[in-house]
């Protein structure tokens, strides 16, 4: 049975609400907060505790969880005097947003001059992943910090110590990669077999198990044929990790293609189609209006 700990959760948007719930459900002592309250405020009533400050959140918390957009948000809240003292003495802080390799690096200096833990733990899973409680975890940092926090991240999916601080956001940088050029095949093979007079949904049925099937082909290409946009993954997200993923290489002294094409189409869908607060199998709508077609 894993052992009940206190923790705190800041960020109860799109994924940090469901991640509250499943923490709340594996007997986790929770306390929440959200820069717009009302976010935050219906996990009262699944048994969280709702702080009005983000100091008051991390009061007495063992781990602290930050679910924000970016490793700026995560980095402003981390760099507030107010959250610095007052963190519990030997508090390991679990960033879970998506962002730079350097910031998650910077980040864990600060806290271990400080004398906290820093995990970068960031997700792969979408909204369907942080409900189910089956999000795929990719986590930098010091192994011992890892072993100390694992019961914690097992309520909300499958946790995995891919390196040193930093790693983690690595990962999910290539996760990304992965995830947007996928996207790119998935709307070109599902936009093929509609126009060719195929079911689509027939051939994603056929394509299961095979070599050719993956998450993104099912759950995506039924969004893409089904016109059903709203959001899981943003694609404003996106285009970020994309942005993170390719400064990255480019430090690295490499060229990838592939992402480069990916990221500016999705770039063009946020800047010509408003596509920005729409799902990032949305891309399929940037692929029918490049053929002519209407979206």
């Amino acid at each position: 049975m894993t052992q009940a700990r206190k923790v705190a959760l800041i960020g109860t948007g799109l994924m940090g609400f469901p991640m509250s719930r499943n923490l709340l459900r594996a007997g986790h002592h929770l306390t929440v907060w959200n820069r717009t309250t009302e976010r935050a405020e219906p996990l009262a009533k699944h048994g969280a505790t709702v702080a009005a400050s983000a100091a008051e959140a991390v009061a007495g918390a063992e781990f602290v969880i930050t679910m924000l957009s970016d490793g700026f948000a995560s980095g402003a809240l981390l760099d507030d005097r107010e959250v610095q003292a007052a963190l519990s003495p030997g508090a390991i802080w679990l960033d879970m947003s998506s962002a730079k390799p350097e910031h998650s690096r910077a980040q864990a200096e600060t806290l271990k001059s400080l004398g906290f833990g820093h995990l970068d733990a960031p997700v792969s899973g979408g909204t369907r992943g942080a409900e189910d409680g089956t999000l795929a975890i990719m986590v930098g940092g010091e192994a011992a910090h890892f072993d100390a926090a694992r019961g914690v991240f097992e309520a909300m999916g499958r946790p995995v110590h891919v390196g040193p601080s930093g790693t983690g956001q690595l990962s999910k940088l290539a996760n990304q990669t992965i995830v947007a050029v996928t996207i790119s095949a998935v709307a070109e093979a599902m936009l093929l077999v509609e126009q060719g007079g195929a079911d689509p949904a027939a051939v994603r049925a056929a394509l299961k198990g095979g070599f050719a099937d993956s998450t993104i082909l099912q759950q995506h290409g039924e969004r893409m044929t089904t016109r059903n946009f709203d959001p899981g993954g943003l694609t404003k997200f996106q285009v970020k990790d994309l942005n993170n993923t390719l400064d990255e290489a480019t430090a690295l002294g490499l060229t990838l293609p592939a992402t480069q094409s990916v990221r500016d189409r999705f770039q063009y869908f946020i800047d010509e189609m408003n596509g920005a607060e729409r799902d990032h199998s949305g891309l399929y709508l940037e692929l029918r209006a490049r053929n002519g077609l209407p979206v």
